[in-house]
C-alpha cells in the first residue's frame, strides 16, 4: 500500500498547487526571480504492513514557503533599469539633434555649391566681356576680381569642412543612435534583472558613438583629410571577460582538438556550435579580412586623392584668376589677362562642381563606414571564436542566421567559406567576397 501512499501524496500535491494558482500568479509577476522552498508532510510508518492501510489524504500536508529576495538586490535591479531607460532616452535624443544637423548640412552642401559656381562664373563671364567694351574694362576687371577672390576663400573654407561629407556622418550616426535605442529599451524589457554592466556595456557604446560622430562642427570635427585611411568606428573596445576556472585552460575550439575523428566531429554539438561551424567563421573572417574591408579602404584612398587635389586645385585656379583680374581692371584689356581670367574662373567652377557636386567628402566617409561595418563583423566573429567555452557564447545557429544577414546571404551560403580556413589556402586564391548587401 507504500505505492498507493505515494499516489495520493502526488494528489494532494497537484490539488494543492491548482487550487493556488490564481494566488500565486500574481504574486510572481510582482517579484524578480522569487524561489519558493516546498515540503511535503507525510505521517510516519508510510512502509506499514498492508493491513494498516494507506494514510488518509488528511494526514498529508504540503507547505509552499516564498523565500523573499533581499530588498537591496531588487532596489539595485530597479536603479540599473531605470538608468537603462536614461540612456535610451539619451539615444533618442541624440538621434534627433543628428537628424536634424544632418539636413542642415545637406542645405548647405547645395547652397554653398550652386552659391560659389554662381561667384566664379559670373566673373568668368564679365573678364571674357570686358575687351568688347574697353571703357567699362576697368569696372568689369576689378567687379570680376572681386568675385574670384570670394569664389578662392569660400571655395577653401567649404573644401575645409566637406559639408557633403559632415551630413554622411550625421545620418549614419541617426542610424546607429536610433539602433542603440532600440538594443537598450529591448534588453530591459526582455531581461528578467538588468544588471550593472548592462548599464556599463549601454554607457561605452554612448560614449563611443559621441567620439565617433561629433556634434560640434569647431573644434571637434573629423578630419576630412588624413594621412591613412581607416575604417570608422562607432563601437566601443572589448573589455576582457574572467573565465570560470575550469575553463581557462580548455582549447578554444573543440574543432581542433589533437585525435578527433570525422564522425565524432559532425556530430559534436555544443549550444549550437560545431566544428564545421567554427570552420565556416575562421573562413569567413578570413575573407573579411583580405577582401571586402581591403577594397573598400583602396577604394577609399583613391577617392581621398582625388578630393583632395581638387580641394587645392578650386581655390587655386580661382585665385589664380583674381589676379588676372586685376590686370584687365589695370587698363590690359586688349592682352592675356581677360582670357586668364575666364579660363581660371570656368576650370575653378568644373573642379568645384566635381568635388562637390560628385560629393566625394559623401562617397569617402560611405567607404569608411563600409569598411568600419566589415570591421565590427571581424571582431565580433572573433569574440565569438576566443570564448574558450562554447557555452558561454551566443547560440551558434543564432550568431550564424545574424552574421549571414548582416552579409546579405543565407546561413547556407556559409559553408562555401569553411574551405578558406585552411592554411593552404592562400589569400590570393579568394575570388568571391563575402559580402552581398554592398
Amino acid at each position: 500500500m507504500a505505492a498507493a501512499a505515494l499516489h495520493q501524496a502526488q494528489r494532494l500535491f497537484l490539488t494543492a498547487s491548482t487550487s493556488s494558482t490564481s494566488c500565486t500568479t500574481t504574486a510572481r509577476r510582482n517579484t524578480a526571480a522569487r524561489p519558493c522552498r516546498a515540503a511535503l508532510r507525510a505521517p510516519s510508518g508510510l512502509q506499514a504492513s498492508p493491513a494498516a492501510g494507506a494514510p488518509a489524504a488528511a494526514d498529508l500536508a504540503l507547505k509552499l514557503d516564498w523565500i523573499e529576495a533581499p530588498a537591496a538586490a531588487l532596489a539595485r535591479d530597479g536603479t540599473a533599469a531605470e538608468r537603462l531607460r536614461a540612456v535610451a532616452d539619451a539615444a533618442a535624443d541624440r538621434a534627433e539633434m543628428h537628424d536634424i544637423i544632418g539636413r542642415q548640412r545637406d542645405n548647405w552642401n547645395h547652397l554653398l555649391l550652386h552659391s560659389t559656381n554662381s561667384l566664379a562664373l559670373a566673373a568668368s563671364a564679365m573678364a571674357a566681356l570686358a575687351p568688347a567694351a574697353p571703357s567699362a574694362a576697368p569696372a568689369l576687371g576689378a567687379s570680376a576680381g572681386v568675385l574670384l577672390a570670394t569664389a578662392a576663400a569660400t571655395m577653401a573654407a567649404v573644401n575645409r569642412i566637406q559639408p557633403s561629407q559632415l551630413a554622411e556622418e550625421q545620418r549614419n550616426a541617426t542610424r546607429l543612435w536610433r539602433q542603440l535605442e532600440r538594443d537598450v529599451r529591448y534588453g530591459v524589457e526582455a531581461a528578467a534583472a538588468v544588471t550593472d554592466a548592462d548599464v556599463q556595456e549601454a554607457m561605452d557604446r554612448v560614449l563611443a558613438l559621441d567620439a565617433a560622430y561629433p556634434l560640434p562642427l569647431l573644434p571637434g570635427m573629423l578630419e576630412k583629410f588624413p594621412k591613412t585611411v581607416e575604417p570608422a568606428r562607432w563601437w566601443p573596445r572589448r573589455r576582457p571577460q574572467p573565465q570560470p576556472l575550469n575553463t581557462r585552460r580548455s582549447p578554444k575550439s573543440f574543432g581542433r582538438r589533437a585525435g578527433t575523428s570525422s564522425s565524432s566531429t559532425t556530430t559534436t554539438s555544443s549550444n549550437g556550435w560545431t566544428p564545421e561551424l567554427e570552420e565556416e567563421m575562421r573562413g569567413l573572417l578570413r575573407v573579411l579580412r583580405a577582401k571586402d574591408e581591403r577594397q573598400y579602404l583602396t577604394v577609399g584612398e583613391l577617392v581621398l586623392a582625388l578630393n583632395r587635389g581638387l580641394a587645392v586645385a578650386g581655390p587655386a585656379l580661382a585665385g589664380a584668376g583674381a589676379a588676372a583680374a586685376a590686370f584687365v581692371a589695370g587698363g590690359d584689356a586688349g592682352g592675356w589677362a581677360p582670357g586668364a581670367a575666364a579660363l581660371c574662373g570656368a576650370l575653378a567652377a568644373a573642379a568645384n562642381t566635381v568635388e562637390h557636386g560628385g560629393q566625394l567628402g559623401m562617397v569617402f566617409e560611405l567607404l569608411r563606414n563600409c569598411a568600419g561595418f566589415y570591421r565590427k563583423l571581424q571582431e565580433d566573429i572573433e569574440a565569438a571564436l576566443g570564448e574558450a567555452d562554447p557555452e558561454r557564447r551566443e547560440n551558434g545557429e543564432v550568431f550564424a542566421t545574424k552574421v549571414a544577414l548582416l552579409l546579405g546571404r543565407s546561413a547556407s551560403d556559409l559553408g562555401q567559406f569553411r574551405e578558406m580556413a585552411s592554411p593552404s589556402f592562400r589569400d590570393e586564391d579568394i575570388q568571391d567576397y563575402a559580402g552581398k548587401l554592398f
